[in-house]
C-alpha cells in the first residue's frame, strides 16, 4: 500500500464526512487473547443501548444517517453498513463472537461507539488505495464467498489497482486484503457522514484512540492516527 486518497467524488456527496484512520504495525495477530475476547463480551452488552425497545430499528439515529447515506450512491441490492449489520445482531440478541485479535478490536470499538469500523492487511493492498465512485466493474469476491461480484456504476467502494476492497463504502470487506492470523500491518478506518455533529466527531475520535488504546496495550503494535476531510483527503502510508 502507498496512499490512501478519498475522491474529489466522495465528497461531493459527502462534503461534511469525515475519516479516521490509524495504521497499526509490528503486532502478532496469531495468538489468541482472551483478554480481548472479554472486552468484546462486555462491547456487546454496551451496545444495546444503541437499540431501544420503543424504537423501529430503521429509526435508530445511529443507522438513520447510514441508511440515508447510502440513497445517495448506487448499491447491490440489500447493502446496508456494517454498523447495522452489527447492531442488528445485538438486537436479536446475537453477540459479536470472537474472530481474531485485531477483527476483535475493531469490532469492540464499533460496538462500544456505534460507528462502522474495517480494516485491510496494508501488504495486500496494491498500490494506492482510493475511495469514491467507481464505473463499475472492480472485480470483488466477499469474505466467506468464491465467486466474483464486481461493483456497480455509480457505487462508492475502496478499491485499488487489483479491484473492489470494500463495496457500498462500509458494507462487505472482500477476501483478498481481508485481516487474517498472518497480518503484521494493518490500514483501519472508521467513518462519520457529518463531522459537524459533535456527538459523532466525539464518537469518533474516541473509538479511534480506543483501537490504538488496545491494539498498544494487547498486541504490542506501533499505531499512528490520521483524520481525512475534504481539507486533508489524501494519506501516504509509506511516510507515516
Amino acid at each position: 500500500m502507498k496512499k490512501f486518497i478519498v475522491e474529489e467524488s466522495f465528497f461531493e456527496l459527502f462534503p461534511n464526512a469525515r475519516l479516521g484512520v490509524v495504521l497499526i504495525r509490528k503486532f502478532n495477530n496469531k495468538i489468541a487473547n482472551e483478554g480481548i475476547k472479554r472486552l468484546l463480551k462486555d462491547a456487546n452488552k454496551k451496545a444495546v443501548k444503541y437499540v431501544s425497545e420503543s424504537m423501529v430499528f430503521s429509526d435508530n439515529p445511529r443507522i438513520k444517517i447510514w441508511r440515508d447515506a447510502f440513497t445517495k450512491f448506487k448499491t447491490k441490492k440489500g447493502a446496508r453498513s456494517s454498523i447495522e449489520a452489527l447492531l442488528k445482531r445485538i438486537e436479536k440478541g446475537n453477540p459479536v463472537n470472537s474472530i481474531n485479535p485485531l477483527v476483535d478490536i475493531y469490532n469492540i470499538a464499533s460496538l462500544e461507539f456505534g460507528l462502522p469500523c474495517g480494516a485491510e492487511d496494508m501488504k495486500k493492498i496494491d498500490g494506492d488505495l482510493l475511495l469514491g465512485i467507481t464505473k463499475g466493474g472492480d472485480e470483488f469476491c466477499a469474505l466467506g464467498e468464491d465467486y466474483n461480484s464486481p461493483t456497480l456504476e455509480g457505487e462508492i467502494c475502496y478499491r485499488d489497482n487489483l479491484g473492489a476492497v470494500c463495496r457500498c463504502l462500509n458494507w462487505r470487506d472482500g477476501k483478498r486484503t481481508m485481516i487474517d492470523d498472518n497480518t503484521e500491518s494493518a490500514f483501519l478506518v472508521m467513518e462519520i457522514i457529518d463531522k459537524n455533529d459533535t456527538e459523532l466527531n466525539n464518537s469518533l475520535i474516541n473509538a479511534i484512540n480506543r483501537v490504538v488504546e488496545l491494539s498498544q496495550n494487547y498486541l504490542g503494535a506501533q499505531c499512528s492516527i490520521h483524520f481525512i476531510d475534504s481539507n486533508n483527503p489524501m494519506l501516504d502510508t509509506e511516510q507515516n
